[in-house]
């Protein structure tokens, strides 16, 4: 049956990134959840303390991180959101062996809560956000034993980037995460993912159909700026300087280092800077490798505050989305969004074929140049700075206003579980 009108529709969210986690999938399953609040759902989060990108609990979670922990919070739509946050170990630097003891930290820390949490009122939905994959296990257990509708949500496909980064190495065990995966898959009502080469490589493992659900960028709140050289004086270069931006993780799996290479062959072009802004273990290993190259057109910027965050944006001439060949595939970078939200000129990193290449190639709202090639990187930084791009810069706004706005998707969303409940009441 249909719940009553009145009744409010209750979702479970398990996922060990969240809010106030500023990038990455803590952003966007944050906000997910907010916006589900808003509009009168009952939420319940099972997560962890904010640790990404920082790779260390932050403040004021940082005393709590060994125990249990709930907040509430109430809106005026009626909806809440329940917030249980476990204890889960946080490697300072993350190999594959730790990232795979902070996946098993949480699954066994977040199976307790979620014992607790089936005594109490039956929710209608389970959204699993991967990573990491096998989190689907959690979900599935609950459906079983309380009936509700499970969602699995793919952000990154886990098990191939870390088979093709050489992360995990044993092909057995390869396997294994594999036939666990296709499991999940058979269980799930809703498998969705966010874009379309991923869904595509998804779809075809999984066998079955994947819904779209892009991740999104706050149109509002991120917008292109007038005088936009003047604003480079609020963060302390010139008013004739040409930055280029890299802003976000800093991980293994960007290849940073290009950047670095770049900026040491066009050091001769006085007036051009380079941004780093961002926080991750590989953070130290490049201001190291910037000072080795004795490179003073390198600065490195911690992550800024969010008030702050569009104007930062905005200063930059060029937007550097660094990924490596194996990776475009598999992952959408979720700092591409904002950068297409500002109407920013991306420079990006993908190979021909791969589905990021074709999205942007299609809309013409980037300049692409071939993953992992240095020589490519350079031409392409050139480029950038010195032709006309203001073409480029509105198909980006044009794009995000059209596709990522966050109240379309998330209403697509909503009509997803309507869709889900009609079925039910057949």
């Amino acid at each position: 049956m249909l719940q009553p009108k009145n009744q409010k529709k209750r979702i479970l969210v398990i996922g060990y990134n969240f809010y106030p986690e500023p990038t990455g999938i803590g952003k966007y399953s944050g906000e997910k959840v907010h916006w589900l609040a808003k509009n009168g759902y009952d939420c319940s989060v099972i997560t962890t303390y904010p640790y990404y990108p920082y790779w260390k609990v932050q403040e004021p979670y940082h005393k709590n991180r060994r125990w249990y922990k709930t907040e509430i919070k109430a809106f005026a739509s009626g909806g809440k959101i329940t917030i249980h946050r476990c204890p889960t170990y946080v490697p300072e630097n993350p190999s594959g062996l730790k990232r795979m003891l902070l996946d098993l930290s949480f699954l066994i820390s977040a199976f307790f809560k979620l014992l607790q949490l089936m005594l109490g009122p039956k929710y209608d939905y389970v959204l699993t956000v991967v990573p990491s994959f096998q989190f689907g296990i959690l979900g599935i257990l609950y459906k079983k034993i309380r009936g509700a509708k499970l969602y699995y949500h793919i952000q990154d496909m886990q098990i191939e980037a870390a088979r093709d980064l050489q992360m995990i190495k044993s092909e057995r065990v390869i396997r294994t995460l594999f036939k666990v995966e296709r499991y999940i898959f058979r269980q799930a009502d809703v498998v969705s993912s966010i874009s379309e080469g991923m869904i595509r490589k998804i779809e075809e493992k999984a066998n079955k159909k994947v819904m779209a659900f892009p991740n999104w960028a706050d149109i509002n709140l991120f917008h292109p700026l007038e005088n936009r050289r003047y604003l480079k004086k609020e963060f302390g270069f010139k008013a004739s300087d040409t930055i280029v931006l890299y802003s976000g993780a800093i991980g293994e799996k960007q290849g940073l280092e290009t950047i670095l290479y770049a900026a040491q062959e066009l050091q001769e072009m006085k007036n051009l800077k380079f941004m780093i802004c961002g926080s991750g273990p590989y953070k130290e290993r490049l201001n190291a490798l910037a000072e080795s190259l004795g490179l003073a057109n390198v600065i490195f910027f911690p992550l800024q505050p969010f008030e702050k965050f569009n104007a930062f944006l905005n200063v930059a001439d060029v937007h550097l989305v660094i990924q490596k060949a194996n990776a475009s595939d598999l992952v959408m970078p979720s700092k591409l969004t904002t950068i297409l939200a500002v109407g920013g000129v991306a420079l990006i990193t993908a190979n021909k074929g791969a589905g990021l290449h074709t999205l942007v190639a299609k809309h013409n709202m980037g300049i692409l140049v071939d993953a992992e090639n240095q020589q490519a990187l350079n031409e392409g930084i050139l480029k950038a700075i010195l032709e006309d791009n203001r073409v480029i810069a509105s198909n980006a706004r044009a794009y995000a206003e059209t596709n990522l706005c966050i109240d379309k998707i998330m209403q697509r969303f909503e009509a997803s579980l309507v869709q889900e409940k009609v079925a039910v009441a057949k």
